[in-house]
């Protein structure tokens, strides 16, 4: 039997194809939430298959104890499209990738300066996985219920300009999502973030910004650093990246702070991960060239723009960047009533924060796929009430 860890719906997919499912009835659904963002290529993608399937008929995998020059390939095209001039740490998930990170930052804080520096400041609402460290740097205390004692020296700030009152004499890096996924899809204010950065720089305090969640073109661009404008010191990666193959990436300019034996990855970046990952690059790149992602992203915000509109009484207003965004509910029943509604009328959508609808679609989804899940979900929709609302 499987350990209770999960609330799961009762379905079983058998087939998908871009943003559509079908269960083992042969229903039909709608995919809102690409497997919470990691299905970036849709479902049955033919070009990442065939590479996963050519890839896996040769070497799926080694060790790092050898080159693995899809490996390299990828590390090239991420420190490329990035703009981050460094190097690349492949794993598996992203919460490897943040305690990647956290190394990174804690050694660099120890071997510079008079000082041993170790503290980082994360953000309130924030998620940065689910390993005891990352559990730690996640900041919401209803994660961390059970699971303590957890490493010391995680400090949360209450927003982007309380990190400057959290600083002190003993810190290294500030962790952020410049988007809070789980948290709520919140984007902070671009100049905010960029006045933190030009801080941080001139008090010698490394910013690492995850983005396990709006990496490859989630918000629109390559990163969401990109669109902020922002040349993060080290940079985490994972769900979209593989598009449904695991793996997770760091990207740091710090190329001489780890050295071999300081860290490490038994299955990160082998040959099956990688391949698929550049393919997937590959896939997204054309896309975006096309102009056909900001086509997507601008038909998918005014459908929810519509929603939002149609139903004023349940939600406040629309929140998230590209493809990745979110309906304020009024409260948190009117949340939890959508997400059961729109599943009966077979359109998966998530949760996020207190009160917030999640999307997160394929980033190939189409303008049917688009239009056939809003019919579905105005219809979900339609059939809520409540007091007041």
């Amino acid at each position: 039997m499987l350990l209770n860890t999960y609330n799961r719906f009762d379905v079983e997919f058998v087939k998908g194809e871009n943003a559509t499912l079908w269960d083992k009835e042969g229903n039909e659904y709608i995919d809102f939430t690409s497997g919470i963002g990691v299905v970036s290529v849709g479902h049955g993608n033919i070009r990442l298959s065939n590479a996963i399937c050519d890839q896996a008929r040769h070497i799926i995998h080694i060790s790092n104890l050898y080159r693995i020059p899809p490996q390299e390939k990828l590390a090239e095209i991420l420190v490329e499209k990035s703009k981050i001039k460094g190097g690349v740490f492949f794993c598996n998930s992203g919460a490897e990738a943040n305690e990647t990170a956290l190394k990174i930052a804690r050694k660099y804080g120890e071997i510079n300066g008079e000082v041993k520096r170790y503290k980082v400041i994360t953000l309130e609402n924030s998620f940065h996985g689910r390993t005891i460290s990352t559990l730690k740097a996640t900041g919401q205390p209803k994660f961390h219920q059970y699971f303590g004692p957890f490493p010391d020296g995680f400090v949360y700030a209450k927003n982007i300009k309380d990190i400057y009152d959290k600083i002190d004499e003993k810190t290294v890096a500030v962790m952020i999502e410049l988007i809070q996924g789980e948290g709520g899809v919140n984007p902070f204010d671009k100049e905010e973030v960029q006045e933190l950065i030009n801080e941080l720089k001139k008090r010698d305090i490394l910013l690492i910004v995850d983005e396990v969640q709006t990496g490859i073109y989630r918000t629109g661009e390559f990163l969401a650093s990109n669109l902020y404008e922002i040349t993060p010191d080290i940079v985490t990666l994972a769900k979209g990246l593989g598009g449904g193959v695991p793996i997770g990436a760091v990207i740091t300019s710090l190329v001489d702070v780890l050295k071999p034996g300081d860290h490490g990855s038994t299955f990160g970046g082998n040959y099956l991960s990688t391949r698929a990952a550049i393919e997937v690059i590959k896939i997204l790149d054309e896309y975006y060239k096309s102009g056909m992602l900001k086509e997507t992203i601008e038909y998918f915000e005014n459908k929810l723009l519509e929603i939002e509109k149609e139903f004023s009484n349940l939600f406040d207003n629309v929140t998230g960047y590209g493809l990745m965004r979110a309906l304020k509910a009024k409260n948190s029943k009117i949340r939890d009533e959508v997400v059961k509604k729109a599943f009966e009328k077979r359109v998966l959508v998530l949760k996020a924060g207190s009160d917030k609808v999640r999307f997160l679609p394929p980033l190939t989804i189409t303008k049917e796929e688009i239009d056939e899940g809003f019919d579905r979900l105005k219809a979900a929709v339609n059939n809520i009430e409540f007091e007041g609302a």
